[in-house]
């Protein structure tokens, strides 16, 4: 596909890879703008995108259209030092007029007010990107305002202050509207407690290696680049904050040594997490640290991974023919969402736009286009702080994310397979494929089966990780619950571990206290009959049948998908071991020829692979895990 939006010519000279230059990022800015602004109410308050309203309602909706895509004319605009030919700044100027004139009024224009989390608390996600989008472009709007818009704006943005966000990095919207308060001659200690409340949570939230958990639980998702690191360290290079841009400058830097892997050779970013269709806001943190010089990565390769991600999902048909950002992945795709989604939420991509902050001189933009990550060699990452392991694979460009300490589950929450979410719940993600939906046959999953009922795996206990030359290691456990029949099982416990090297995954299980006439059953990477990637599952030890199952509701990459699984009855404590690829690469060696023997005592598993005579031991007793 291609997209309706347009774009200047490709420059392969500059960009070999991908053809993009900043010219491209400005058209799509405005492009993607022009397409949203069709939409508008007469006073510019609200635009109101078509589609099924969220769960917040319309008025929400429609605030969410204005506030988002003001982030991304916000962008484009100050990255262009004030330049604005299609006057941008003066629809949202007069929108910020009407929408605040009568706030929480049932009127064509007002904006709703901002509550608490669980009464009406979307404005409140809304008001970090109206705070910021007036803050990058004070000069040009905020300083020619009359005074009585602005007094009125900043009372309604200091509805975020007085109020109860969400558990998470929901603490970084109040944060943002104090920053700009404050930028603005207008801080007090109402923003002050903001700005403190909000840094103070996320050093709690920081588990190391670059990594913020999104709340007091564990989940590490893409949430860590769009939000936990852009709003700290965006903040701090706007105020010219040394210190405050020395300490979370420093984390982002370290979070994208093992992030700026997550891209597939394609562009994708890695399936997994919430929040999907966000799609290309997944760059904006390579963006931002290309902007503000806390990366490790060369300006050719940031340039490489932005470029990528955006033409990635405009030639996928992330904007419809009405040049509109879809709810989905590539197109529209519900199993992608989430019930806050709404016909506006895609434009939280307008995050990526940050890469426009960096002037045409700079050198994201005049540097050539260098190699991502993941186009060079094979690569093992082991990230012990989330839990994770990354294993990318050269000959065809794919990602893999094996999951082993990333889950949705709040700390006072009890766990429920009627919660399942398949965008954590899984063993492994890649760049090339998504989740089954919740429905369907459950990919890459160790699920125990008792009287008909499958497990499910909402909890996730990581148990460590690591890596060598050219192979890793992560670990975990988890305690199998039930959507129905009994929840649970007393003493019914999982360990898992997975070992990685090339394109081969190692995955072995051992499962403790399985009652009689229970039943085992492993699964693989779902994969469509048209793709040219391939999923293969192979038994080593204790599974007795091998077949595949149709998932009919088919992934975010194609319409209907193929799982392969294995079976076993189980009782008591058993091991199982399985390898598992996901491959693109032509004439890959069957997964039948990759181990010459399989040895397993007791709680112990060793696989000799074919290939160098190398070995792998896996002990659960303690847990070990060696490779040589």
């Amino acid at each position: 596909m291609t997209s309706p939006l347009e774009l200047p010519a490709e420059d392969r000279a500059l960009s070999p890879r991908t053809g993009y230059t900043r010219a491209h990022w400005e058209a799509a800015a405005d492009g993607l703008l022009h397409a949203a602004w069709q939409w508008a109410t007469p006073g510019r308050a609200l635009l109101d995108l078509p589609g099924r309203p969220s769960r917040s309602g319309v008025r929400s909706d429609g605030l969410e259209g204005y506030a988002r895509t003001f982030l991304a004319a916000a962008f484009r605009v100050a990255g262009a030092d004030g330049e604005d030919p299609h006057g941008w700044l003066d629809r949202y100027a007069d929108g910020l007029a009407a929408g605040t004139r009568t706030p929480g009024r049932d009127d064509a224009e007002s904006w709703p007010l901002i509550l608490d989390h669980h009464v009406q608390g979307q404005p409140m996600v809304e008001s970090a990107s109206v705070a910021i989008g007036l803050r990058l472009t004070r000069r040009w709007l905020w300083d020619r305002l009359d005074s009585g818009v602005r007094d009125r704006a900043e009372e309604w943005l200091r509805g975020s202050l007085r109020h109860t966000p969400a558990p998470n990095n929901w603490y970084l919207f109040p944060y943002s509207v104090a920053g700009f308060l404050e930028s603005v001659g207008r801080g007090d200690a109402e923003t002050a407690r903001a700005q403190e409340r909000g840094l103070d949570l996320l050093e709690g939230w920081y588990r190391g290696q670059g990594w913020y958990a999104d709340g007091d639980g564990r989940a590490f998702d893409h949430y860590n680049g769009w939000a936990l690191h852009l709003y700290p360290v965006l903040h701090a290079h706007l105020a010219d904050d040394a210190e405050l841009s020395a300490h979370y400058g420093a984390r982002l830097r370290e979070h994208l040594e093992s992030f700026s892997l997550l891209f597939g050779a394609d562009g994708a970013p890695i399936h997994f997490g919430r929040s999907l269709t966000y799609r290309f806001a997944a760059s904006a943190a390579v963006a931002l640290g290309a902007v503000t010089g806390h990366t490790p990565l060369t300006p050719g390769a940031s340039r490489r991974l932005v470029n990528g991600s955006l033409r990635y999902f405009l030639d996928r048909g992330a904007t419809g023919t009405d040049g509109l950002l879809s709810l989905g992945w590539h197109g529209p795709h519900d199993a992608t969402l989430q019930h806050y989604s709404g016909p506006a939420s895609p434009y939280w991509a307008s995050k990526a736009f940050v890469a426009l902050l960096a002037p045409e001189g700079h050198p994201l933009w005049t540097a050539t286009e260098e190699p991502a990550p993941s186009e060079g060699p094979d690569r093992v990452l082991a990230l012990p702080a989330p839990g994770l392991l990354v294993q990318s694979t050269r000959a065809d460009g794919i990602v893999r994310l094996h999951n082993h300490g990333s889950d949705h589950v709040r700390p006072h929450e009890g766990e429920s397979a009627a919660q399942d979410d398949p965008h954590y719940g899984r063993e492994a993600y890649s760049t090339r494929t998504g989740p089954t939906a919740r429905a369907n046959v459950a990919d890459n999953h160790l699920a125990v089966e008792i009287a008909g009922d499958l497990s499910g795996r909402r909890r996730i206990r990581p148990l460590g990780a690591g890596h060598g030359d050219g192979w890793g290691w992560a670990a975990s456990w988890h305690r199998p619950v039930f959507a129905s029949g009994a929840p649970m099982v007393p003493g019914l416990r999982v360990e898992s571990v997975t070992v990685v090297r090339g394109r081969y995954e190692l995955r072995v299980h051992r499962v403790l206290g399985a009652p009689p006439g229970a039943r085992v059953r492993q699964t693989g990477w779902a994969t469509g009959p048209d793709e040219a990637v391939r999923s293969a599952l192979h038994a080593l030890h204790g599974w007795q049948t091998p077949d595949e199952l149709r998932a009919p509701q088919g992934t975010a990459f194609t319409r209907w998908a193929v799982v392969p699984r294995l079976t076993a009855h189980v009782e008591g404590t058993a091991v199982f071991a399985a390898l598992a690829t996901l491959t693109a690469e032509p004439g890959a060696t069957p997964l039948s020829g990759a181990v010459s023997e399989v040895r397993v005592d007791g709680d112990t598993v060793e696989v000799r692979w074919a290939d160098d005579g190398s070995a792998t031991r896996i002990a659960f007793e303690p847990l070990t895990v060696d490779h040589g």
